[in-house]
């Protein structure tokens, strides 16, 4: 999918894009990823439905200024522009990790309104974060000024960390390339450095007032958040369904990509009626 659209908001440069006809389906992306991880789930869906993908802002190949906050409030107020940008009519939103905090804070305390919410392997309530995520934070000014050799070396080992299976080298190549070089080493520490569970705290205390379709999509392997968050999720929520993959870790969508498009599209047929 080209990603040949872009919003000015604030100061910032957020890419985007869109394909297909249809009900308007929209992909967020988590961290530390960007829209590429959801691109060929979109590309598939794009038959029947108009699909959009973004990098936030500090991923990908949106802006990623030193200046600018990158945190869960920034996301979902950003979040909130495009869609109103976009003009959509309450689409079905589609989040994994970071992106489920965003999604859901636009919805419930901006107020966008959805047609309904998958969230897979998300970044929702509290806890969260793993002992290098907290590591980060605490010595974020350290960290970005690694080597560069070794700078890469921690950044790989990390995003390998969130696969049950091995990753095959292209695609742990291509989830590295964006937090390499200057830019890129800064910017990776800086958007785990902002990372604030108070943000989480405040949408766990909301999720009673969900009234769409909403389901949660977990992998049993999940090692960066335990399936128990998961099923405490959509506990949480009037009406959830959680779906238990086997055999899948954090990044889902390079795990069980067969088992997460039919759960995708089987999800879409029920809430879109398509």
């Amino acid at each position: 999918m080209e990603l040949d659209g872009c919003l000015s908001w604030k100061g910032r440069e957020i890419v985007w894009g869109k394909a297909g006809s249809g009900p308007a389906v929209v992909f967020c992306h988590g961290t530390p990823w960007s829209s590429w991880l959801w691109e060929p789930f979109a590309d598939a869906l794009s038959a029947e439905f108009t699909v959009y993908v973004w990098d936030m802002p500090g991923y990908g190949r949106s802006s990623k200024d030193p200046a600018h906050p990158v945190d869960f409030g920034v996301q979902a107020e950003v979040f909130t522009a495009l869609l109103r940008a976009w003009e959509l009519d309450r689409p079905h939103v589609v989040a994994h990790d970071y992106g489920g905090a965003v999604s859901l804070r636009a919805t419930l305390v901006h107020g966008v309104p959805y047609a309904s919410l998958l969230m897979a392997d998300v970044v929702a309530i509290p806890p969260s974060g793993s002992p290098f995520f907290r590591l980060v934070k605490e010595h974020p000014d350290v960290l970005s000024k690694l080597p560069p050799y070794v700078h890469e070396s921690v950044v790989r080992t990390y995003i390998g960390s969130a696969a049950h299976r091995e990753l095959r080298e292209s695609d742990l190549a291509r989830l590295t390339r964006p937090w390499l070089g200057e830019e890129g080493q800064g910017a990776f520490y800086r958007q785990i450095a902002a990372y604030d569970e108070g943000f989480l705290a405040s949408n766990e205390a909301l999720l009673g007032n969900l009234d769409i379709p909403v389901t949660v999509v977990w992998g049993t392997e999940d090692a960066w958040i335990p399936l128990a968050t998961g099923e405490r999720l959509a506990a949480a929520i009037p009406g959830a369904d959680l779906t238990r993959v086997p055999e899948a870790g954090h990044l889902i969508q390079l795990d069980a990509p067969v088992q997460l498009a039919t759960l995708l599209r089987s999800w879409l047929g029920r809430v879109a009626g398509r």
